[in-house]
């Protein structure tokens, strides 16, 4: 049975830095592309970053970039993403997912999900 479990979501100050990370068992963790997404409420669920199995392979969604950056650690079977400069408007759930190898910022092609880790950010 496949489990992916995100931790380490909480309260922040804007400008503040938070680190959310996400483990997964049941699947070979290193044939898989893992990514993060958030929804806020009120909000659709959007795609936030995503690494390929390797690694080579980096996403983020435009207002992401410069602030957070995905990685992950194949030996602890883990995935991390480091936000900095963090705003008000990052507030939301944030969930990890799996696909087989390469990245994708369209949900359906995910095939094993977090129950997420909330990410709130005071202004």
């Amino acid at each position: 049975q496949v489990q992916v479990v995100e931790s380490g979501g909480g309260l922040v100050q804007a400008g503040g830095s938070l680190r959310i990370s996400c483990t997964s068992s049941g699947l070979r963790f290193d044939d898989y592309a893992m990514g993060w997404f958030r929804q806020a409420p009120g909000k659709e669920r959007e795609g936030v970053s995503c690494i390929s199995w390797k690694g080579g392979q980096l996403l983020y969604t435009d207002s992401m970039k410069g602030r957070f950056t995905i990685s992950r650690d194949n030996a602890k079977n883990t995935l991390y993403l480091q936000m900095n400069s963090l705003k008000p408007e990052d507030t939301a759930m944030y969930y990890c997912a799996a696909r087989y190898h390469y990245c994708s910022f369209s949900q359906t092609d995910f095939d094993y999900w977090g129950q997420g880790t909330q990410v709130t950010v005071s202004s």
